[in-house]
């Protein structure tokens, strides 16, 4: 199927709070990816305010565009909902009460224990003429229009409904409904290597993809996916060839910087819980600048108690030297955020915890805090075993505190996975 050929879709956002800023619009992002995955390409992603004239306008210029127009928000009880009542102008037809998922709405309310009040009620009102679509993990139901062999689908703007709805009932029956093609996705992730450097190292196989491959670089604080997308008509064979491409970016990037191939939802603390239970070893955390983030990171995984045996989150410098027995002389002589610092913190953990490897961290995240030697954005990392191997690494970030914290998370994590593989 050529680009001309392609199904095209039009995403419409409806809220004044995405407009002013107050909501990040999460859904469009999420919604572009998955109409991806089914061959379905995104013309236009358009937000607009809670108002009759300007959702029907976008809806008007989006039908004459796109063969599916996925709209989300605008569908509550509230009187700035406008959302259905303008829908159902536009395809000329009545709200009228839907008596099952009024019944649903009723048990719902009940089991909470709150009345059934009339705006609660207004949920179940809804496009005579449209196929409702059960919502499964809220009150508001998604509405189904047909006209002239396109689709409109209205969706409220929560984004767990919003998942759940579009891979529960719409993504298979936009499937039905329309002829798609075949498109294959396959991630690889990388981490410890930024995008130049990766695309510089694989060039000589993006160089060689034909046309119908795709690979795109998606970087995300520190984790790099690389995507590698097909699209065709023979399902089989196109998910040969995308793999077989996979296998030779995976054979330059493993094992020190590639650590998923294929299974895009894997996350890099997964897998060095994996790494840790494949050894049947554990491990311990002792952070400053990240404030535990790591050890989050880490017991996010579930059986994350076989193998993580705690965290110390020593902020300030007397902290350091009571749980982790840092010596206040050498913070006095190289500061807290020093190599000799964070090799003391290392040591302290494992010492503390009895784990067979830590990581300790220690930095400047800003804004404040910074100076010429060791400017906001400054980070040291050091990763141990039990044994006495170590390796610290000096981190220059320099970006917004929330990012910095974000970036030194993943990269202790990436260092540690070093550490334990015996790559550093």
């Amino acid at each position: 199927m050529s680009e001309q050929q392609q199904l095209q879709a039009t995403i419409i956002t409806i809220g004044d709070e995405i407009l002013i800023g107050q909501t990040v619009d999460t859904n469009s992002a999420f919604l572009g990816e998955e109409l991806s995955v089914i061959g379905i390409g995104v013309r236009e992603i358009i937000s607009v305010a809670d108002q009759r004239d300007r959702i029907v306008s976008a809806l008007g210029r989006a039908m004459q565009q796109s063969d599916i127009v996925l709209l989300t928000g605008g569908l509550g009880p509230t009187k700035d909902d406008i959302t259905k009542a303008t829908l159902a102008a536009y395809f000329d037809t009545e709200l009228v009460l839907n008596e099952a998922i009024y019944a649903e709405i009723e048990a719902y309310m009940k089991k909470r224990g709150r009345p059934m009040m009339d705006s609660v009620k207004s949920l179940a009102m809804l496009p005579e003429d449209c196929t409702v679509i059960r919502n499964h993990v809220g009150t508001c139901a998604a509405m189904w229009f047909e006209r002239a062999g396109k689709v409109v689908v209205s969706m409220p703007g929560v984004p767990h409904e919003v998942k759940d709805l579009m891979n529960r009932n719409i993504l298979p029956k936009l499937k039905e409904t329309f002829d798609t093609p075949s498109i294959i996705h396959h991630t690889i992730k990388c981490v410890g290597l930024g995008e130049t450097i990766v695309a510089a190292k694989i060039e000589s196989v993006e160089s060689a993809l034909p046309a119908h491959i795709k690979l795109a670089y998606l970087p995300s604080k520190g984790v790099l996916r690389l995507r590698l997308s097909g699209m065709g008509t023979d399902e089989e064979g196109l998910k040969g060839e995308v793999k077989d491409y996979a296998d030779q970016i995976w054979d330059i990037m493993h094992p020190k910087y590639a650590f998923v191939n294929g299974d895009a939802n894997k996350q890099l603390e997964e897998h060095i819980g994996e790494l840790l239970l494949e050894r049947e070893a554990t491990m311990a955390t002792a952070e400053s600048c990240t404030g535990g983030a790591i050890a989050a990171k880490i017991v996010s995984i579930a059986g994350s108690s076989r193998y993580f045996e705690g965290g110390i989150v020593s902020y300030s410098n007397a902290l350091k030297h009571t749980a982790l027995s840092v010596d206040m002389d050498t913070i006095e002589e190289f500061g807290a955020v020093s190599e000799e610092v964070v090799t003391q913190m290392v040591f302290g953990a494992i010492g503390r915890t009895g784990a067979d490897y830590a990581v300790a961290v220690s930095g400047v995240a800003g804004p404040g805090g910074g100076s010429k030697e060791k400017p906001v954005g400054t980070v040291w990392i050091a990763t141990a075993h039990k044994s006495g191997r170590i390796f610290a690494k000096r981190y220059q970030l320099a970006r917004t505190r929330a990012i910095n914290i974000a970036l030194t998370t993943n990269l202790a994590l990436a260092q540690l996975r070093w550490q334990i593989l015996e790559l550093v």
